[in-house]
């Protein structure tokens, strides 16, 4: 399958990677200031922990719902215009939280954050396949890898802004401290609290409204992957996407994975404010901070020493070890934490909070490895390949959902156990999943 950019046979990688690396960044951050928002609009809509997770639903079901009209829209537009188009939905999405705040209306926060994922949908269903055929198919996890870092930086990121900017003023808030407040005074906090969100939200929908016009107006090319014949492409009779079961195994993986990875980032800081951490909306970016190391080590090995699959394994064994550390360990005892920051002067964190964090790290290699695993061989059938591996981000919205019924029902630590047998279909795809040809 030959990959050209339809400026000049030429072109060289480097601008179209220094524009979507700048496109991963800003969905990085619009993503992970759901870690700080879920257990901040637990407070101010005084929500479950199911309800709460809610937020994270509303978001992530966009990519299955979204995903195929995103295609079609991608289709008719090229690239360039549909991630354009995708900045716009997002900055409208953020326009909806301006309303919802003062309102306090949680309806009205779902519906935005719906918008936003529809918007982050055609960013990925378009960027990811982008950066897989933009240079050599054996380095392809090492460029998602870089995206990754980008992504993930944006993620250490937002968190900390989000607690600096809405938070500023409310020094140790936690929903465990709000609960214990009087009514008068909790009503009035939860005032002060909502409207805080108004202005860092009006000040992002102006920015990714801008970055629409400039990336419309850039010299970003247009991505041309040239279709073969079934017979030269080796595609046989395959005539649906379901026909490659590497394919399917990618997209129930994907699944997989960012349920474990949405629950590690998005219920930490839940989980935090639980056991009274100050702070805890700031909580998912020790988690996104392990996933920067993560894909840094990634870039230092794949694939000069070690091949994708075998960083994905990898990736599956860790996160069943830690996931087993998480529902083990007490929530009493500080010394995970004291030993890999304690020293820098950062804070302490309990253990159980701890191995949450760790879960960044064990997760970093499983979105760039599985990518070019699964489109490996799909020829002419790459974009809608594409689509259905963006549909398995659905995980994100499906698995924290369960894992805030399994917290009401019995505690935030157990719930964890739900991770094993995610992490073990992630490892049977590392192990034979990826080599599957035909059913």
């Amino acid at each position: 399958m030959e990959t050209t950019m339809t400026s000049t046979p030429k072109t060289s990688s480097l601008m179209p990677m220094l524009i979507i690396g700048s496109l991963f960044f800003i969905f990085g951050f619009v993503t992970w200031l759901n870690g700080a928002l879920i257990p901040f609009l637990q407070i101010v809509c005084q929500l479950t922990e199911t309800q709460s997770l809610f937020v994270a639903f509303s978001f992530y079901i966009a990519y299955t719902v979204m995903a195929l009209p995103m295609a079609a829209v991608l289709e008719r537009t090229g690239y360039k215009n549909g991630m354009s188009i995708g900045l716009g939905l997002i900055a409208l999405g953020c326009l909806g939280f301006i309303p919802a705040a003062m309102s306090q209306t949680f309806a009205l926060f779902l519906l935005a954050q719906f918008v936003v994922g529809t918007g982050l949908t055609i960013l990925q269903t378009a960027s990811n396949p982008y950066i897989v055929h933009i240079g050599p198919q054996e380095s392809a996890a090492a460029r998602i890898s870089v995206m990754g870092l980008l992504n993930k930086g944006a993620g250490v990121i937002a968190p900390i802004v989000f607690t600096a900017l809405v938070l500023g003023d409310f020094s140790g808030i936690s929903a465990k401290s709000v609960s214990e407040m009087a009514p008068a005074e909790r009503l009035a906090q939860i005032e002060a609290l909502a409207d805080g969100l108004i202005l860092p939200y009006l000040g992002m929908a102006i920015a990714l409204s801008l970055l629409a016009l400039l990336l419309r107006a850039s010299p970003l090319p247009e991505l041309a992957i040239e279709e073969p014949s079934l017979l030269d492409a080796g595609l046989g009779e395959k005539q649906s996407i379901l026909h490659f079961p590497q394919l399917v195994l990618g997209a129930l993986t994907l699944f997989c994975y960012v349920g474990v990875e949405v629950i590690a980032g998005d219920t930490i800081g839940l989980f935090g404010s639980k056991l009274g951490v100050e702070n805890a909306t700031s909580l998912t970016s020790y988690t996104m901070a392990f996933m920067v190391l993560g894909y840094l080590l990634g870039l230092a090995l794949i694939p000069r020493f070690i091949r994708q699959e075998q960083a994905l394994a990898a990736s599956a064994i860790g996160g069943i070890l830690l996931s087993v550390a998480v529902v083990t360990s007490s929530p009493e005892s500080t010394w995970v934490s004291s030993l890999l920051w304690g020293w820098l002067g950062l804070p302490e964190l309990p253990n159980t909070v701890a191995f949450v964090a760790l879960l960044g790290f064990a997760n970093a290699l499983v979105w760039p490895a599985v990518w070019p695993l699964a489109l490996k061989d799909l020829g002419k059938f790459t974009a809608k390949g594409s689509a259905l591996l963006i549909m398995g981000i659905a995980g994100g919205a499906v698995l924290p959902l369960m894992y805030g019924v399994l917290s009401d029902t019995l505690s935030n630590q157990q719930a964890y156990w739900m991770m094993l047998p995610c992490y073990g279909f992630i490892l049977y795809f590392a192990l034979l999943g990826h080599k599957k040809r035909a059913w």
